[in-house]
């Protein structure tokens, strides 16, 4: 065949497949749109013969495998050999001996909780082991409105916050909170220990910075795990550090883009019972470009004159406090948590706080006993007063009088935390594990002669922690809550008891 045969044997190929391609139903659109394209724009023509080429020869192209030919493939005998010697990593941390011990020798109440509880084994004594400061738990009120709230809305409202699960007593008491409080808004959690977490990954994220103080309780310790921020720690309750702290991470960050930044801390501590200098924490936030988180779980209901927190305490405008997070349970007797500010930060938390749009709302028992709390606190400020006169009267018979311990806590703080004195530790050599035996043999004492106290608990480590990766932990401590609910002979009885039981204990000590 030479090449003029070859020719006209495909040119009569192309016309027997123009005419084939011509019967086709719609072949004539087709090539009306072709042309017109071409004359329009024919890199557009370029293109798109180049995309159906591509998909022509994806659709006929053979299959093949994703796996790596090199993996070996194992036997069912050999998989049920490697799952048997697999050991999973376990949900919580092997409980230590102390703990082990403090669970066994827990005291079990029954019936109501108040300043006078009864045990298990029959025997009544004092309770200073309960955040109930002004005796709440016994107002005839508050119970007939939680009773009367429960008959009306049921025990829960079986939703999150955003899908059914918002009350009208939600809303009143998100309400009653900001206007007490003096904020723009308010939003309620359900649950106290997840306000916090949730919070902080709300707006700080991977790549912002948060400047916290070393002693903060373990709740913002999990929120600031949660948030993959960068985290930058300043000495406990020292402004200067925090000062030097916020100056180098500006210097640093002179020159890169702007991230957010957050300083947190407590209003009342948990770990220490010491009261944070907020005015000199807004003075520095003004000046280098922080917002400042102030957790005030332990200081809401208790600082202030009307039990504001530490804004009233301090005289500071709450308006200078970016995000004021407070707990409902404790004096309030209530349940779950609150976080006040600007309505942007509220409205922002009602689409993306983890605990808020995946929890359940808040009771409507709740939130009711909330409100109502809150009212007594505004219109009885005297009920405050009070309570700081039970702790004088506490305080006078621990501090000044014991030659073993001191008080950490500040003086309107109603849970006395009680240390071992410095003195003593060095002086009885007495090691962290030592002084945890120590205290807990005191809480044992102290129930033998009919007052209820506890210790202050370690933050448990997160798992696969190395011994440099520790965090900081507080000093062990005897743990006292004072309450309105005894008269003032009656706390300075328990104090006593507490004193003579310390006393009892160190010195058989060796």
């Amino acid at each position: 065949m030479d090449l003029h045969e070859l020719q006209a044997g495909v040119l009569r190929l192309l016309d027997e497949g123009w005419m084939q391609f011509q019967k086709v139903p719609g072949s004539a659109i087709v090539l009306r749109y072709i042309k017109s394209s071409y004359q329009n724009d024919p890199m557009r023509s370029v293109v798109e013969l180049l995309l159906f080429l591509f998909a022509l020869r994806y659709m006929l192209a053979p299959k093949y495998s994703t796996q790596k030919p090199d993996r070996i493939k194992l036997t069912e005998e050999e998989v049920d050999e490697l799952v048997e010697d697999w050991t999973p990593e376990p949900l919580v941390g092997k409980p230590t001996q102390l703990e082990e011990l403090d669970n066994e020798k827990s005291p079990i109440i029954t019936g109501p909780t108040g300043p006078k509880v009864k045990l298990t084994n029959g025997r009544t004594v004092t309770n200073l082991g309960s955040y109930n400061f002004y005796n709440f738990v016994a107002d005839e009120t508050i119970r007939e409105k939680a009773i009367d709230t429960l008959r009306t809305y049921g025990v829960g409202p079986c939703g999150p916050p955003n899908f059914y699960g918002t009350q009208d007593v939600h809303m009143r008491t998100e309400a009653n909170i900001a206007s007490h409080l003096g904020t723009a808004a308010c939003i309620v959690y359900a649950q106290a220990f997840s306000t916090i977490s949730s919070v902080i990954p709300a707006f700080s994220k991977r790549g912002d910075i948060i400047v916290a103080d070393k002693a903060v309780n373990y709740p913002i310790r999990k929120g600031l795990q949660i948030s993959r921020s960068t985290i930058r720690w300043f000495e406990h309750n020292d402004m200067a550090d925090l000062e030097r702290v916020l100056a180098q991470i500006v210097k640093e960050n002179a020159k890169k883009p702007l991230t957010r930044r957050f300083i947190i801390t407590e209003g009342l501590f948990e770990n220490t019972g010491e009261v944070t200098n907020l005015p000199k924490l807004v003075e520095l936030k003004l000046r280098y470009k922080f917002r400042i988180i102030l957790d005030e779980s332990y200081s809401y209901g208790v600082l202030g004159r009307t039990g504001r927190g530490l804004t009233e305490h301090q005289n500071v405008d709450p308006h200078e406090v970016d995000m004021i997070i407070g707990s409902l349970s404790g004096p309030l007797i209530a349940g779950g948590g609150f976080c006040a500010g600007s309505r942007e930060v509220v409205d922002h938390q009602r689409i993306t706080a983890a605990a808020y749009t995946f929890s359940a709302a808040l009771p409507a028992m709740l939130a009711t006993t909330a409100s109502e709390t809150l009212r007594i606190l505004q219109e009885s400020p005297e009920i405050l007063q009070a309570l700081r006169e039970n702790v004088k009267a506490m305080r006078a018979q621990l501090d000044p009088r014991s030659d073993w311990v001191r008080c950490t806590s500040a003086p309107e703080n109603p849970v006395l935390l009680l240390v071992l004195k410095a003195e003593v530790v060095a002086q009885k050599k007495y090691s962290r594990e030592d002084q945890e035996y120590l205290l807990q043999d005191v809480v044992d004492e102290c129930l033998a002669n009919g007052v209820l106290i506890t210790r202050l608990k370690n933050m448990p480590a997160p798992l696969g922690q190395g011994p440099r990766d520790r965090t900081w932990q507080p000093q062990p401590a005897l743990k006292v809550c004072v309450t309105t609910g005894l008269s003032k002979k009656e706390v300075e009885k328990a104090g006593i008891i507490i004193r003579h039981a310390i006393t009892k204990v160190v010195t058989r000590k060796k």
